[in-house]
């Protein structure tokens, strides 16, 4: 009997994530926490699963121990297959060389090993650091209706961001005739999402044409989409219409945060019928004082809040003392922020403790941008932490 799967997921999860800065200087981005009980990863994984896809693999290089015991054995987003699942890849050594995946082509190269052990007809290629909801099997059908090589998942964005995305130009029937990578001046605001559905043997002859290319970067934006296209090979554009958000800047995460909050949050993740899976951890009931104060914020299990908690995301087990203030801000899990603390428009990596009168951040139309203090870090009593400052150590009391 033959096996094999109709289509495989592989996540590229290995990027260093440098414009999240602080946040990303031991963990991968797709190990980020977001909207208090997520890591950006859930989304694309849970995705996966909603979309009958079964078979992921996820590429790890940067910082990887988080992540990969993050994922573990897959079981909580129902991965956890005997013939299938999830599937974590780093780089490895093999018998005649060794090498990190020199860009987002070459890591998928490195693993056609573990691609072809399924047969797959389709091959669904992810990012692991965008926030949305999407049914892959809509756009693999559609792939499939169209007889494309290649599919690329393409969203408008405004005019003045577009230079920031591959940009396709399109014919009515939704074929692309022109991909151009970040261009200057683009002539469309059809940004690619960065996922893309390959008919197997055809990525799979690019991406071997391409390993052997000195002159190549080794990149599906770069390289691969444009051979693609230059060769004659059927490309098709499939439209997304729905939430979807790049959290790779400080700015763009703390955006999407805020977008969970409100009656009707811009991106809803209580939707019963696409269900956001994650590895939840294990924590009492969260705790709200007499005296505490909430207003338009999401606040997760094992919290214990005695101080004034308004427009904000705060993780698992965090602590707000009384007196304390966190306004505008994301505080993510095992954070402590002590009495008469004053925490604005700031990102707080876990673990870390904010002592007692320490301010953190300036209000959020002082101008001065969004504070962020890493992870396991401490802010000494009465120090002061500017608006837009990147804190990675410690810092005492006369810190400022």
């Amino acid at each position: 009997m033959i096996r094999k799967k109709k289509c495989v997921a592989m996540l590229l999860a290995g990027g260093q994530g440098s414009r999240l800065y602080a946040l990303t200087s031991i963990i991968a981005k797709p190990a980020v926490s977001f909207g208090g009980k997520y890591r950006i990863i859930d989304f694309p994984l849970s995705n996966c699963v909603n979309s009958g896809i079964d078979t992921v693999g996820v590429l790890t290089q940067y910082q990887p121990m988080l992540l990969n015991s993050y994922i573990g054995n897959g079981q909580p987003w129902d991965l956890d297959r005997t013939f299938g699942g999830v599937h974590t890849l780093p780089p490895y050594q093999g018998k005649t060389s060794s090498d990190w995946y020199k860009g987002t082509a070459n890591a998928i190269y490195q693993n056609l090993r573990f691609i072809n052990q399924f047969d797959p007809d389709y091959v669904l290629i992810l990012s692991g650091d965008h926030i949305y909801k999407m049914n892959y099997s809509l756009m693999i059908n559609y792939h499939i209706l169209n007889g494309a090589d290649c599919t690329i998942a393409a969203i408008d964005v405004p005019i003045e961001e577009a230079s920031r995305f591959g940009i396709l130009n399109t014919r009515e029937d939704g074929s692309i005739y022109e991909f151009e990578e970040k261009p200057k001046k683009p002539k469309s605001t059809l940004a690619s999402m960065g996922i893309y559905v390959f008919s197997a043997k055809k990525l799979q002859q690019y991406l071997e044409e391409d390993s052997v290319n000195p002159n190549s970067s080794n990149d599906f934006g770069k390289d691969i989409l444009p051979r693609m296209l230059s060769c004659g090979e059927k490309m098709m554009a499939y439209r997304f219409e729905g939430y979807w958000k790049d959290v790779g800047t400080i700015e763009s995460l703390y955006e999407a945060n805020m977008d969970l909050l409100g009656d009707n949050p811009k991106f809803d993740v209580t939707d019963s019928s696409w269900k956001i899976q994650s590895r939840s951890p294990l924590a009492p009931p969260q705790y709200i004082g007499d005296d505490a104060k909430i207003d338009n914020s999401i606040i997760m299990s094992g919290c214990e809040i005695f101080g004034n908690v308004e427009n904000s995301v705060l993780s698992s087990a965090v602590t707000v003392k009384k007196g304390a203030v966190v306004k505008n801000s994301i505080i993510m899990a095992d954070v402590t922020i002590e009495e008469d603390a004053v925490i604005e428009y700031s990102i707080i990596d876990e673990g870390t403790i904010v002592k007692k009168g320490a301010k953190v951040g300036s209000p959020k139309d002082a101008g001065k941008g969004i504070a962020v203090l890493s992870r396991g870090i401490e802010i000494g009593e009465g120090a002061v932490i500017d608006g837009g400052a990147m804190v990675d150590k410690s810092v005492a009391k006369e810190g400022k």
